[in-house]
């Protein structure tokens, strides 16, 4: 209910995103507590909560809303004044909703379309590469990386002198496979491999080698040796028999020899798969496998090979061997790469939780440093590092009390940011974590810098882009008038029962009711088990409330009057039971007794009573604020306003 609330208060306020700049001097509608409201602010509020509503842009309309909104601005002044905007409660809703609300302004709003672009486009290509890799950890000393660094360089430049690239990576790469395969990975495609080594690959001309590349694994060099169109996926059945252990590898050669021959001869796939393949997971069902693309069987290319190597659904390869046995495979089926519309959605959702998309924001990143003058005090920087300790791993580092706290750690467009302020950083927002403290205390730099920048960037937008400024305005309002309601009205309203009687007997007038039903209305899906009750009620039975949900039976019971269930206006009105069926339900309806005319109870009326107390409560609050915080209203800003929205009604 609480959530629901909030929305509706957010909701006064954000419907519509439209232009709301204006060139002309800012005019004032009203003021509350000596704090103006522009007229712009309220024209913007007006139109987009009266959209598709033109026949409301009148002079009487109009009047209406400004009485509306300047209780609204009471009421967040009062809010203010108490200080309910400095709590930490609200202080993480409001940045939590701004967060939010300068992603559309950001670049990566945009970032993650091209990146999913991008990838679908990788993805109707597969490409043939080999490496060579030499190993340094993501989180090396700088010495080590320097090394690998080199050595990876002095392997490109023998490249370069001629030498065979195969034999170099038996030699020198430190992928354990390349001893055997020359540093061949065949063919992959988008998502197969590490984002900057696939990234190094689409890029690198066929017959080429890279620069070289940095991943988690370390450094690579990759030659491409082919590009070729996307084959999509395929899904293929096999039969096995399996060597290795104590089997004999000549005997399963020659049964798999023996099997091919009967299947040659007519006898069904799927007989001889049942009773003859050694894949116990497959073999029931045909010998089907999940559908797979190229590169996801590269640890047995034999099969990837000869799998992708027949053309026709039906069609079945010749035995052959793999490190698990041998293999005949039939094709089910091929299913090429979908159109980009069919896979949009699920590949924006893989696109943002894959590694290109944090190397993408780091790119823009650095952008956003150069384009807001950042400059780094490198010798502040060194000695704040050097403050890093095993606390962090605990997430209960603490600042140390000294003058390196008011010293300029960077600036942003000229604007000096000390030290204290990374700190105090750190301290909210570190973890527990497993990272040595160097590093992570590294991460929270970089991270409080990006940070920095956005608020650089909030700055900006404040300053020239009214949309934005009106609409974070909104949320800070919004999110006030939320919680001083809460507070002054609606919790009053809902538990004040002493406040409610004393309101119910000074308006009891007001909660008359007409004549009533003393009733008990019973509904079901079918005719059937109402039939069944009705001969229980006609004999006087006990209707117990296991009976009614065993057979799907509800029951509603009160004192009603005509007008309060539509069923009941098709009924008799007199005391009896009887059945009808009305927009598809049955009922059965028992009435009693019929009351006459005459107050409602307390209870009877509380329902009706809270929702009219609320009402009664605020404006008693709204009379006080009244006289607590001057309103003044500008007749000529008044005019503006008026002009504005009647001529754009």
């Amino acid at each position: 209910m609480r959530l629901v609330l909030r929305l509706l208060c957010l909701s006064l306020l954000i419907n519509f995103s439209g232009q709301a700049q204006s060139k002309e001097k800012p005019v004032t509608i009203f003021s509350v507590n000596k704090k103006s409201v522009g007229a712009e602010e309220f024209i913007y509020l007006y139109q987009k909560n009266h959209k598709g509503r033109e026949g409301e842009f009148n002079k009487e309309k109009i009047e209406e809303y400004l009485d509306l909104y300047i209780k609204f601005k009471l009421k967040v002044e009062e809010a203010r004044q108490r200080g309910m905007d400095t709590t930490t409660k609200f202080t993480k809703e409001y940045l939590g909703y701004k967060e939010a609300l300068r992603k559309p302004y950001l670049p990566d709003n945009k970032l993650i379309d091209s990146l999913t672009q991008l990838t679908y486009n990788r993805m109707l290509e597969e490409v043939k590469a080999a490496h060579i890799l030499i190993k340094v950890n993501p989180d090396a000393a700088p010495e080590d990386t320097l090394q690998a660094y080199n050595k990876i360089l002095n392997i490109r430049k023998r490249l370069d002198a001629g030498e065979d690239f195969g034999t170099l990576a038996m030699t020198f790469s430190e992928d354990p496979s390349a001893k055997s395969n020359e540093g061949n990975l065949g063919y992959f495609t988008a998502f197969q491999m590490v984002y900057p080594f696939e990234a190094a690959a689409y890029s690198t001309a066929i017959g080429s080698v890279s620069n070289p590349v940095r991943t988690r694994f370390g450094y690579h060099l990759v030659k491409v040796d082919d590009k070729r169109k996307a084959q999509g996926e395929i899904e293929v059945s096999h039969l096995l028999i399996r060597v290795g252990k104590d089997r004999n590898t000549e005997k399963a050669r020659l049964q798999i020899f023996d099997i091919y021959d009967r299947l040659q001869g007519g006898m069904p796939w799927g007989d001889l798969c049942k009773q003859y393949s050694e894949d116990q997971s497959t073999k029931d069902n045909g010998g089907k496998l999940r559908p797979f693309g190229v590169g996801a069987m590269a640890s047995v290319p034999e099969f990837e090979g000869n799998a992708f190597g027949l053309i026709n659904p039906g069609d079945y390869s010749a035995p052959f061997e793999t490190q698990y046995g041998w293999h005949i495979v039939k094709l089910e089926r091929k299913i090429p790469v979908p159109a980009y519309n069919e896979l949009e959605s699920s590949l924006k959702s893989r696109v943002s939780r894959d590694e290109r998309m944090q190397v993408a924001k780091e790119a823009i990143a650095v952008h956003l440093r150069k384009k807001y003058a950042f400059k780094e005090n490198a010798e502040v920087k060194r000695k704040a590092m050097l403050l890093a300790d095993s606390t962090l791993q605990k997430g209960a580092w603490r600042a140390p009390n000294e003058n390196l706290n008011t010293q300029t750690l960077f600036t942003l467009e000229s604007k000096a940011v000390p030290v204290e302020k990374f700190f105090a950083y750190v301290s909210t927002n570190q973890k527990p974590n497993k990272l040595t403290p160097v590093l992570y205390f590294n991460q929270l730099y970089e991270s409080f810098v990006n940070n920095s920048i956005e608020m650089v960037v909030e700055e900006t937008l404040m300053s020239t882009n009214a949309d934005y400024r009106f609409l974070s305005n909104e949320y800070y309002e919004g999110i006030l008038l939320f919680d001083i309601m809460e507070k002054e009205v609606w919790n009053k309203a809902s538990t004040d029962t002493i406040g409610q009687r004393s309101y119910f007997e000074n308006n009891s007038a007001k909660y008359n009711a007409s004549e009533r039903a003393q009733a008990t209305i019973y509904s079901a899906a079918k005719k059937e088990p109402l039939d069944g009750l009705e001969t229980l009620l006609t004999a006087d039975s006990i209707i117990e409330n296991a009976y009614l949900k065993k057979n799907g039976i509800r029951m509603d019971q009160g004192r009603y009057e005509k007008n309060e269930r539509a069923v009941l206006d098709k009924v008799n009105w007199a005391p009896g039971h009887q059945k009808i069926e009305l927009d598809g339900i049955y009922y059965l309806v028992k009435i009693d007794s019929i009351l006459p005319a005459g107050s409602r109870t307390f209870e009877e009326a509380r329902g009706l009573l809270v929702a009219d107390y609320q009402t009664y409560l605020e404006n008693k609050w709204l009379e006080t604020l009244r006289k607590k915080y001057p309103v003044k209203i500008n007749a000529k800003g008044k005019k503006y306003v008026l002009g504005k929205l009647t001529k754009a009604g």
